[in-house]
């Protein structure tokens, strides 16, 4: 029997302390959010203000840098999303203060959240269209751990992928021991840097690399038969992978990978280092743009789109233009006269959001795979016939 008990009360210290441990975990923040108070309307402000208060709080305790209000603008269509997505990272909070001022009602709120369950609900709301690029170069000529925290081969591919319509965000790293964390990540194949990363710019797509460099011949340095070296020749290493993250698995998979050097000849090492890079962009664009191009391709799913409000032919083809100029939508098929497949590759979320942005539609709801709107059909201008106007009038005369 004694042995039982003392069983018994170990168990119970070794659950208590489990438990102490668990909500020791969490972040406990505080955060401030407003929302407009409609026809009166307070408490359904508070509920809203309130909401805000939990995802901003979420958002901090995971590190995003790139806030989904700056993606998503109707945070009535965010609500839904948030209140779901908030019942694992929020494990307790409440209202400290409220006030109203022209009508906008702000609310000071305690959040405690759990820093696991934050990461896994802003990754939920990640982009497949936005490219995080981190590749830190360390400075030509130098030793240790100095990297430079723009460089030509980062711009270069920055600019060439925003040209060709995707959202990049470059994550150039603001302290060395940053880049040296991401070329470690780099040879060891660790996923905890570039998951940090993908959360915190709400992307699930990231091109991560390490690029170091070595001065193969310096300038006035003997080449043989009496010869000097004119230029400084620097060799650039370049070291690389492309990483997506499985929407069905939550994994981090690694699309492409590979290896390259280039030479660049120059008076200075800078400049050298600086051809050499612009080599190694030159050939890798090209790849990149595939792998990335084939992971969206293979991410876009079918969703449907039921309209309320469409009765005939013409008003379908209206309402197919419209959804066919959305961002991001690549195909539009009819399903009947009111119901559309619309290829996509983001969260539905963000398909909603620009369908409300265009004026004429009003969503109702939306699910991962389904969405059901109103069509609010423009206003038809009232144009006159000025000769049918004249007729008119001598007619009546």
């Amino acid at each position: 029997m004694k042995n039982r008990i003392i069983t018994f009360l170990f168990s119970m210290l070794f659950l208590t302390g489990a438990a102490t441990g668990a909500a020791a975990q969490a972040q406990c923040l505080r955060t401030s959010a407003e929302a407009t108070v409609m026809n009166g309307d307070r408490a359904s402000a508070r509920l809203e203000a309130f909401a805000r208060a939990k995802w901003a709080a979420v958002e901090q305790t995971a590190g995003a840098t790139v806030k989904v209000q700056s993606l998503v603008s109707n945070f009535r269509l965010v609500e839904d999303a948030v209140i779901t997505k908030t019942k694992g990272a929020v494990t307790s909070g409440k209202i400290l203060n409220e006030r109203l001022h022209d009508g906008m009602l702000t609310v000071d709120a305690e959040i405690c959240v759990d820093p696991q369950g934050a990461k896994e609900a802003v990754s939920d709301l990640a982009l497949n269209n936005a490219i995080t690029l981190f590749i830190p170069a360390r400075k030509p000529g130098r030793q240790g751990d100095e990297y430079a925290e723009t460089n030509i081969l980062s711009e270069t591919l920055l600019g060439r992928f925003i040209a060709q319509g995707y959202t990049v965000v470059d994550a150039a790293p603001a302290h060395p021991s940053d880049a040296a964390a991401v070329e470690k990540a780099v040879r060891s194949g660790s996923t905890l840097t570039v998951r940090s990363l993908m959360t915190g710019y709400l992307s699930n797509l990231m091109i991560i690399g390490s690029m170091d460099y070595t001065l193969s011949t310096a300038k006035g340095e003997s080449i043989g038969y009496g010869l000097a070296m004119p230029f400084n020749a620097v060799t650039a290493r370049l070291t690389w992978r492309v990483v997506a993250r499985n929407d069905k698995t939550g994994n981090l998979e690694i699309l492409a990978a590979g290896a390259d050097e280039a030479k660049g000849l120059a008076n200075s090492v800078e400049d050298a280092a600086a051809r050499a890079m612009k080599v190694l962009a030159d050939r890798l664009f090209p790849v990149l743009l595939e792998a990335v191009g084939r992971h969206i391709q293979g991410s876009t799913r079918k969703i449907t789109v039921e309209v309320n409000g469409v009765a005939d032919l013409t008003t379908m083809l209206e309402v197919k233009s419209f959804l066919q100029n959305l961002v991001w939508v690549s195909q539009v098929e009819e399903s009947g006269l009111s119901t559309f497949v619309v290829s996509y590759p983001e969260n539905p979320l963000y398909l909603a959001n620009s369908m409300e942005a265009r004026g004429v539609f009003r969503v109702r709801r939306f699910s991962p795979y389904a969405l059901a709107a109103d069509y609010l059909r423009p206003a038809q201008t009232h144009t006159v016939d000025p000769d049918k106007q004249t007729r008119e009038g001598e007619h009546d005369n």
